[in-house]
């Protein structure tokens, strides 16, 4: 009896053309159907030394009543929906490769975020939320004495 090893990348092979295949045959509403739903915005977060965070999220073609942002304790909700052009009917598209649809990320914060300060603003498909860090006390230290 033959060994035979298996190739897991050679076995993918026909099912991965098989697939483009699928894809490239579907109409542009067939297409636009599958983008619908399946986008899930960039999102970058980072410190600013020890006074804020910041949150940037890649919302190009969106307008500011179509995003929603919320605080509910210690999570920061991003929601919003970005549609297609409503002056192009889906039937006019040769090709489409961006998603739209309706999408929802939550971020765990930590305990020190000022939720009253937190601030945001919405430029060029950039939404940048500042989340300003409380004061913090400082530890005490103790001096620590040896009895006779």
């Amino acid at each position: 009896m033959n060994i035979v090893r298996w190739d897991s990348l050679h076995d993918m092979g026909p099912t991965q053309e098989w697939m483009i295949r699928v894809l490239e045959g579907k109409s542009a509403h067939e297409q636009a159907e599958l983008a619908q739903g399946s986008w899930v915005p960039a999102v970058d977060i980072y410190s600013r030394g020890d006074r804020e965070l910041v949150l940037k999220a890649e919302l190009p073609d969106m307008k500011q009543d179509e995003i929603e942002l919320s605080i509910d304790g210690t999570t920061l909700t991003l929601r919003g929906e970005r549609k297609l052009d409503t002056e192009l009917t889906k039937e006019k598209f040769h090709r489409i490769e961006r998603s739209f649809g309706s999408f929802s990320r939550s971020f765990g914060l930590p305990t020190t975020v000022d939720p009253g300060k937190v601030t945001a603003a919405y430029n060029a498909g950039i939404l940048t939320v500042r989340l300003p860090l409380r004061e913090e006390t400082k530890p005490t230290h103790i001096k620590v004495e040896v009895a006779a």
